[in-house]
């Protein structure tokens, strides 16, 4: 028996394998083609060796597969991911060199490339072409020569930008075919990541993608290492950050493409188990909560590309509004002495305790106390192998060397302010992790979840609650339940306000957030929020015109409050605590290309096709060849990113100026999409 999916025949029988590999855990779904969802299971992530939770995860799917089902079954794997968020946030970049042709000092100012150039360096050789796509100066070879000699010894990739590339991209290509000649090491062309004028932004979004190429090439060994392993043939597919599939071997050509990836897959993960297609997605994980918008169907994208790390990209990603608040989010007390939540992320005390029994012990001493060092209640472990200590010296490889392979207390560490000042520089490069108590604990000392140690999360709530008694001079401490009480109560408003500025960002008369609502708006939204009377006489109210679509492993204990204080309609589907991987498989192909058509002077319009750029005397003449080459170039992308019989949509958007008394088209930028279900369906097979 067959059913169709986008057209494409695929069997009953067939299965969809999705992961996602997250900062806590590594998620894997098993998907009828065509249906539901069939299991689901978990493993912790495993960041130095990703193939070890991998592993653990496909491993457990496996062991679920009801009867009738075998490994032969699976016909498509894909995978979502935050590695090159991470990297872009963390700094953490390959060393590459940007060879940018025809730039003046101000563009490369403006670019924000020489703030990398400690480990990527930049050479700037004389060429580029103008708006029209005409060669402004000739390409300097001696010069491009040099460069790549000057700087092979010290770099993996190479990210070539020139500029007006996307009128005439002839230097980018030449360039290219010169860094292969000498080095045959990877190179990036600005041209082929965006159509879009703003060169440069185009130099940065290619250096990033030089400079992601080895995390993605990680990812992907580890995920072939283990369907290899596991004698699992199926195609491999990575999510892009607009929430689309494209094959393995492209993500590693275009890793700048999987930013956003993990909050994508999210939310096409949330439209499939809902079946909703206008709601707003909330995605709270262990470290971020990531919200976005859906209108039919499609999540909202911002055009003006992903913003990462301060980086502004030019690769079009879903429009993700990002908060450091999660389930493993560290709570602490304030300057005042008041509880806060976040943004640092840290491992549970009942996730410690479980397991690393023996750090129970320490727990219980420490309790006892009534006065407490900094810190108290607190574990540091490393967070990664050992060979990640090869570039410390100093205090900062002998305390790595003093923490060994178990929990270490915290203030045994924070021996003196140097000391403080190492461990702190040693978590903010991730290279050791704090335990503390996080909001998943104050779920255990409610009862609200289980599963970890209960007397850790108990303990910790003491420790916390003898600490704000001692800041606030009180005569008594809070009871282990007032303290997870209002833990929970943080969490829910710090949730609904996050949900409600995602919401006020689609509205562009809304004030810019960056400059906040004004002291009338805030405390507007703060009352709202909190459930309170805005005043005597007034109450307020604010309800999300949208259902809200909940999802991630913590969402259940917070989000019907934070949803009832919205007057919004709630949906935490099932199996919404791994909906990432449902997501990563659930997608589809999606390409776009753009052609644009300037009339460059009287009864001339110029096409500027990547193919070589045309003149036709009518702008119906030029507008025709526009969608024929659009349309080309968006198929070749979909069948190139394992897209099976993709169908393709048209759009145009005009510029018009005007000069003296007449009107004249200044532009025309015909788009054409591209979109289809991966190569792994084309044919009762299933196989390719």
């Amino acid at each position: 028996m067959t059913e169709k999916v986008d057209g494409a025949p695929v069997r009953a029988s067939e299965l969809w394998l999705g992961l996602d590999t997250g900062g806590t855990y590594t998620d894997a779904v098993l998907l009828l083609a065509g249906g539901g969802v069939l299991v689901s299971a978990k493993s912790l992530t495993t960041r130095e060796d990703l193939s070890v939770g991998l592993g653990g995860a496909i491993r457990a799917i496996l062991a679920k597969l009801p009867d009738g089902y075998s490994r032969a079954d699976v016909t498509l794997v894909s995978v979502s991911t935050t590695l090159a968020t991470n990297a872009v946030v963390e700094r953490r970049f390959s060393p590459i060199c940007s060879l940018l042709i025809g730039f003046d000092e101000a563009m490369v100012e403006r670019s924000g490339l020489p703030a990398m150039a400690d480990i990527s360096p930049l050479e700037r050789v004389a060429g580029g072409h103008t708006a029209s796509g005409d060669e402004a100066r000739p390409l300097d070879v001696a010069a491009l020569r040099a460069a790549i000699t000057k700087h092979d010894a010290r770099v993996e990739a190479y990210a070539v930008s020139a500029s007006f590339s996307v009128r005439n991209p002839a230097h980018e290509l030449a360039a290219r075919q010169l860094v292969r000649e000498l080095t045959g090491k990877p190179v990036t062309c600005a041209h082929e990541l965006t159509s879009k004028l703003d060169a440069p932004r185009r130099a940065l979004t290619a250096a990033l993608n030089a400079q992601l190429t080895p995390q993605i090439r990680h990812l992907v060994d580890a995920v072939a290492a283990v369907l290899a392993t596991e004698r699992i043939s199926a195609p491999l597919m990575v999510v892009k950050g607009d929430g689309s599939l494209m094959r393995a071997e492209v993500a590693l050509e275009c890793p700048v493409e999987t930013v956003l990836s993990g909050p994508a897959a999210s939310v096409v993960g949330a439209g499939f188990l809902t079946g909703h297609s206008d709601f707003l997605v909330s995605d709270m994980g262990g470290t971020t909560t990531d919200v976005a918008v859906v209108r039919g169907g499609r999540p909202v994208v911002n055009v003006e590309g992903a913003l990462v790390g301060g980086w502004r990209t030019m690769v079009e990603a879903v429009d993700v509004h990002t908060h450091g608040l999660g389930g493993d989010s560290e709570v602490s007390l304030d300057r005042r002495g008041a509880l806060k939540v976040g943004p640092r992320r840290a491992m549970s005390l009942s996730l410690l305790a479980a397991q690393w029994p023996a750090t129970l012990e320490a727990l219980r001493v420490q309790a006892t106390e009534e006065r407490f060092a900094e810190r108290a209640g607190q574990f540091v472990v490393r967070s990664r192998e050992a060979a990640a200590a090869g570039t410390l010296s100093g205090e900062a490889l002998e305390l790595w060397n003093t923490l060994g392979d178990e929990p270490a207390l915290a203030t045994s560490l924070l021996t003196s302010r140097s000391a403080k000042r190492t461990l702190e520089s040693l978590a903010d490069r991730g290279l050791v992790l704090f335990a503390a108590f996080t909001p998943s604990d104050a779920m255990h000392v409610l009862g609200l979840q289980s599963g970890w140690s209960r007397e850790a999360a108990e303990l910790g709530a003491l420790i916390l609650a003898k600490e704000e008694r001692n800041a606030k001079s009180q005569l008594q401490a809070a009871s282990i339940e007032d303290i997870a009480t209002r833990v929970r109560e943080l969490v829910v408003q710090r949730s609904g306000r996050v949900v409600l500025e995602a919401a006020l960002a689609q509205d562009p008369g809304i004030p810019d957030l960056g400059r906040g609502y004004g002291v009338l708006g805030e405390r507007l939204i703060g009352e709202a929020i909190a459930g309170r009377r805005f005043s005597g006489l007034l109450t307020t109210a604010m309800a999300l015109d949208l259902p809200l679509v909940a999802i991630g492993a913590p969402v259940g204990a917070y989000y019907p409050e934070v949803a009832s204080r919205l007057s919004a309609p709630l949906s935490i589907p099932p199996f919404a605590d791994v909906c990432n991987a449902v997501g990563s498989v659930a997608g589809s192909i999606t390409e776009t290309a753009d052609v644009v058509v300037n009339q460059t002077s009287y009864r001339v319009f110029r096409v500027h096709d990547p193919a070589g750029h045309r003149d036709h005397e009518s702008i119906e003449a030029a507008v025709g060849h526009a969608r024929e080459a659009a349309t080309r170039l968006s198929l070749a992308a979909a069948q190139r990113a394992g897209a099976a019989n993709p169908s393709v949509t048209l759009g145009e958007q005009e510029k018009r100026a005007r000069y003296g008394d007449d009107v004249y088209v200044a532009e025309i930028i015909v788009r054409a999409t591209a979109t289809g279900r991966p190569l792994a369906f084309d044919g009762v097979s299933g196989r390719t």
